[in-house]
């Protein structure tokens, strides 16, 4: 493949409103938009870390400078030390090979079918009547489950009030890593409440003790934060540290990974559903796309665009209906990347030498 231009562009976009979770709370999005061109072809990818580094160490800034270093050497993408800057790299190659084939990405990626459940995740707040207010303005839009962030000191009580306001609905939590072993008795209560899952009730690195925790409730665990590599997921299979597993394209580096801890998950009937960061509508329509795989059995955190952002940069923007994400059947990601909205939003921007660079086919596309 002749690469002939690359451009990355750093963007802002405000949020509807701001976000938080056990470590940390962000009012606006950032983003790396990633455009590859080759041969007439215009292939988009995102790099999407979250500002501030209170859920990983990568930041759009550590991401941005490791991105102009690597420059045109797209050969060498498997060298940088960030996942979230490889999978900027990495999802635009896969956009462009599926123009070139004439194949919807999700079918490049192996999908089955066109549509996919998404759920609604809704972040901390001050208050549990606003958590309240915001599942309800949501639940309208028809999402097929609810995650709700909890922190210690705020956990049994935001869920026995979702359970008293709005039932037997499909409910999980997620603790982003903020328990410890020691919390192990709050978790056997939350067993007693029916939930769907408990998303990295402990810090990632700590493979025992989640499955420690494991061996004492019925809930499944679902690991997140811990899978960022192959090798991570197979020692916690073999440990037994979870039931479920969330992938990130932007946590693992981009749809190859992705694609095989998904197999990997297969074979050892693991259900695997697609979490995001939230990402912008690059991203997004990415997760879409790789949600479509037949052992993805469980709804996608991708959201309608405007769930989230005041703003996006695809055409048409990311919609729910009924509770669906419709795939688009058009060659490549499906959406079209307004670039007026990219210069609104951007912070930065380079162009890349990458003129006449060559790039062999490589493991990861």
């Amino acid at each position: 493949m002749r690469i002939d231009s690359i451009e990355i562009t750093h963007v802002r976009i405000p949020l509807v409103e701001p976000f938080r979770i056990s470590s940390g709370a962000v009012s606006e999005k950032d983003a790396i938009v990633v455009r590859v061109e080759s041969d007439g072809l215009a292939g988009y990818g995102e790099c999407s870390p979250m500002a501030g580094s209170f859920y990983s160490a990568d930041t759009p800034e550590s991401c941005w400078r490791e991105l102009v270093e690597l420059g045109g050497r797209l050969d060498a993408v498997d060298s940088l030390t960030s996942n979230f800057s490889k999978a900027g790299i990495e999802t635009a190659l896969w956009d462009l090979e599926a123009q070139r084939q004439g194949k919807p990405l999700y079918k490049l990626l192996g999908g089955t079918r066109a549509r996919v459940e998404s759920g609604l995740a809704v972040g901390l707040y001050d208050d549990v009547n606003n958590l309240l207010r915001a599942i309800e303005r949501h639940l309208g839009d028809g999402y097929k489950r609810v995650k709700i962030k909890i922190e210690p000191g705020r956990d049994i009580d935001l869920v026995r009030a979702v359970r008293r306001e709005f039932g037997d609905i499909p409910l999980f939590v997620d603790a982003n890593g903020a328990y410890r072993i020691e919390h192990a008795p709050l978790f056997r209560e939350l067993d007693e409440y029916g939930l769907m899952m408990f998303e990295q009730p402990f810090p990632g690195p700590m493979l025992e003790e989640l499955a420690e925790l494991q061996r004492q409730v019925r809930t499944p665990v679902c690991l997140d934060e811990s899978l960022e590599t192959e090798d991570d997921l197979r020692r916690a299979l073999v440990l037994g540290s979870l039931r479920i597993a969330n992938i990130k394209i932007q946590r693992v580096g981009g749809f190859g990974p992705a694609l095989r801890m998904c197999e990997t998950c297969r074979q050892h009937a693991i259900p695997v559903w697609v979490g995001t960061m939230p990402e912008l509508g690059i991203g997004g329509a990415q997760g879409a796309a790789l949600a479509t795989l037949e052992h993805c059995t469980l709804p996608t955190d991708v959201e309608a665009s405007l769930r989230w952002f005041s703003d996006d940069l695809i055409v048409p923007m990311l919609e729910v209906r009924d509770g669906y994400l419709q795939l688009p059947e058009t060659p490549g990601l499906g959406y079209a990347v307004d670039r007026e909205k990219i210069e609104r939003y951007a912070v930065c921007s380079r162009r890349l030498p990458a003129a006449g660079a060559n790039l062999r086919r490589t493991s990861s596309t």
